[in-house]
């Protein structure tokens, strides 16, 4: 006898799309070790943690180092000094009524994201919007919920809904019933996001079809339109078909500490085999409590002082800082002819590849002639194809700088 493996992994066509990137960087890199790379692929921060954070950071790790006031296991599901900060700072002012058992703190929205499909059946039918946050489609693919891939670049048994110029990136319902349905609004990659008006349909679409949507808002907080929704909750019914992703990584600076929660209403049903209804609350917690041994207790009191006065003026600044850099990406791009979408509600600009240029083709020549790297569009899915994105979390100095090599180049 031989160990056997879980085949449903070499279903996944390629290497996850920014490991794909940093090998062909870092090849890249090492023929040319002179050039001066900036990076505008991966979605990662520069900015530092506030101080108000950094405070607070600090002063609950010197607590784990005295006998008095160290801890050690913490609940699964997140202290209630921070979950009370959350409710009353992220949802209460949205007329939003949440309890603290809806809420669970987490080590990212990637992970959630992730790990979510584990409490459902593996013959529920998955709709994702295309192009796509890569890690819906991969974690259901390694869970066994699809075929393999076909020549057309999607995988079988999932329903692809198509986000392009011609819809203006906003997903159309789905022309048969699905299950399960993966929004991300403002939406990573395309950057544009849905009017209260838009998120209402697929609400009424999944309280219609008893589906469960699940809705990552990693990006509310760069939201700048007032018909924007922040929360899937702002939207009448949503409590029963709706599963809430937030993050501290994009607004905070916490991608390298790892912080964020995932709201589950006890409203929110799934259905045995039989048609008995369990609550996803429920399995949900099951599941954390099983796998998960909370977020440390020292990340989470730098969390909650993201809530603080001075918290709140400091990622203010970050997010104004960012944004700042999201309007001069897209000002100058679209000054030299290329088509650019997002970077108004979002830090993220999806870029039109200039003429016959497939993604990849795009992503060479800016890293080749402008040492500038951006993400194919190919990487989210066959509908990205044609497009590349650039992310606004770099430096004010390094985007006006690799704009300027941008705009040297022969498009």
């Amino acid at each position: 006898m031989a160990v056997k493996i879980n085949e449903n992994y070499l279903l996944l066509e390629s290497n996850y799309i920014f490991s794909e990137i940093n090998q062909r960087v870092d090849k890249y890199q090492e023929d040319n070790p002179d050039a001066d790379i900036i990076l505008m692929g991966i979605g990662d921060v520069t900015r530092p943690l506030p101080e108000a954070v950094i405070e607070k950071f600090s002063a609950a790790v010197d607590e784990m180092g005295k006998k008095e006031t160290f801890r050690g296991y913490g609940p699964e599901q997140g202290y209630d000094f921070l979950m009370e900060q959350i409710i009353k700072h992220d949802y209460t002012p949205r007329g939003i009524t949440l309890s603290k058992d809806e809420l669970f703190i987490s080590d990212g929205a990637k992970c959630d994201t992730g790990n979510i499909q584990e409490i459902f059946g593996l013959g529920n039918t998955v709709a994702v919007t295309d192009p796509v946050y890569p890690v819906y489609v991969d974690s259901n693919v390694m869970a066994g919920r699809t075929g393999p891939m076909g020549e057309n670049g999607r995988y079988q048994k999932l329903v692809y809904i198509p986000c392009t110029e011609d819809n203006d990136f906003v997903p159309e319902l789905p022309d048969t019933p699905v299950d399960l349905i993966y929004l991300c609004f403002p939406n990573n990659p395309t950057g544009t996001a849905l009017t209260k008006a838009q998120l209402k349909e697929w609400v009424d679409y999944a309280r219609e079809n008893n589906s469960i949507i699940l809705f990552d808002a990693a990006y509310e907080a760069y939201i700048t339109e007032d018909n924007i929704p922040h929360s899937i909750y702002e939207i009448e019914g949503a409590r029963e078909v709706a599963i809430e992703f937030r993050s501290f990584s994009k607004n905070a600076g916490f991608t390298g500490t790892r912080c964020a929660y995932t709201v589950v209403p006890k409203e929110v049903m799934g259905f045995d085999s039989e048609g008995n209804p369990h609550s996803l609350n429920a399995l949900w917690n099951r599941r954390q409590t099983t796998k998960f041994n909370g977020v440390s207790y020292p990340i989470q009191v730098a969390a909650s002082a993201v809530y603080s006065p001075e918290g709140q003026k400091e990622i203010k600044e970050s997010i104004d800082y960012y944004m700042k850099n999201a309007s001069i990406i897209r000002e100058n791009l679209s000054s030299i002819g290329l088509r650019v979408y997002g970077g108004i509600n979002s830090p993220y600009i999806w870029i039109k590849t200039p003429g016959d240029m497939d993604s990849w083709q795009f992503f060479d020549l800016l890293l080749n002639e402008a040492h500038v790297v951006g993400t194919p569009g190919i990487g989210f899915g066959p509908s990205g194809e044609g497009y590349l994105r650039l992310t606004a979390f770099n430096t004010l100095e390094n985007t006006e700088e690799a704009m300027d090599r941008i705009s040297k180049l022969s498009i």
